[in-house]
């Protein structure tokens, strides 16, 4: 049984002035928030990185200054380069260069890479192997024998499931504990149970981070067009609860959750934070000290 669950948040450049607001309020007013949950990390990709993927980055915050905020409060930042396309040329690009340089520096706590191709873990292994690597849900592993060969693989710290496994519950109890250690399930994901062109949607946001000119890619889900709904994603048969979170996933031996949000506003995010990490009587407290700084804009 694992005792503490480690969420990994959305948004490390998207929602900078967010997290500004929100870490002090985790370090010091603990008691708002339940005492068996922790940051294992925060990830996203500024605007223009071409090795990004599965969302489109919108940031604009000065690295520097993100990761700075980061090692300030001891949280890992991981780099969202899960881009399914990538070609030899695009390795050179200084942009991306630099972010690996720069998040490299720092060791303890270790930042990581969210990673989809293998010609770019190759080349991320061999000039920065101070990074560690996560194996992206945009991989779309829905078979789970799939899945086991992913987390055997010693290149990746993390895996992270189709959400269409996240109650498989018969076949994850199979895995050896440190292999269950390697598993980070997507919590909140509103994607239609049953589609089959997430691949396809995941190569067009990796076109589009490229710059190349694609066909738009138009959701054919049922209700596709409404975009993303919390009160949707909590209706879908993947979603994980906070119960299952604590009542199935931690005794079962489980502890790494990943929060989807990067594409989306703040003011969702804060909505994602209060459910999964705190308190129902200290939510109002944390919407307040929030809401209150006339410098967020949440809406």
């Amino acid at each position: 049984m694992k005792e503490t669950a480690y969420f990994h948040l959305p948004g490390l450049f998207e929602f900078y002035e967010l997290y500004r607001m929100f870490l002090p309020l985790f370090r010091e007013h603990r008691e708002y928030f339940y005492d068996w949950c922790e940051i294992g990390s925060i990830y996203g990709a500024p605007a223009d990185c071409i090795w990004g993927g599965g969302r489109a980055g919108f940031g604009e915050n000065d690295p520097e200054e993100v990761l700075e905020l980061m090692q300030e409060y001891g949280i890992s930042a991981r780099l969202t380069f899960s881009n399914s396309l990538l070609r030899q040329e695009h390795l050179s690009d200084r942009k991306c260069n630099a972010l690996c340089r720069l998040f490299e520096r720092n060791r303890e706590p270790r930042n990581g890479v969210i990673i989809y191709s293998e010609l770019l873990l190759k080349y991320l292994k061999e000039q920065y192997p101070g990074l560690y690597f996560v194996s992206s849900t945009t991989k779309v592993l829905t078979d789970f024998t799939q899945f086991e060969e992913e987390i055997w693989r010693k290149d990746f710290r993390y895996v992270v499931p189709d959400f269409r496994l996240n109650k498989a519950f018969d076949k994850l109890n199979t895995l050896s504990q440190p292999e269950k250690d390697k598993v980070e399930f997507l919590c909140n994901e509103c994607c239609w149970f049953g589609c089959r062109d997430r691949k396809a949607c995941y190569e067009t946001v990796s076109r589009k981070n490229l710059g190349e000119n694609c066909p738009e890619h138009y959701c054919k889900a049922p209700e596709g067009e409404r975009g993303y709904l919390f009160s949707k994603a909590m209706e879908n048969p993947g979603f994980i609860r906070i119960n299952d979170i604590r009542d199935i996933y931690l005794p079962m031996g489980f502890s790494n959750f990943k929060i989807e949000g990067r594409g989306l506003g703040s003011a969702l995010i804060l909505e994602f934070l209060l459910y999964y990490m705190t308190r129902p009587e200290y939510q109002i407290h944390v919407r307040e000290k929030i809401y209150l700084d006339s410098m967020l804009d949440l809406f």
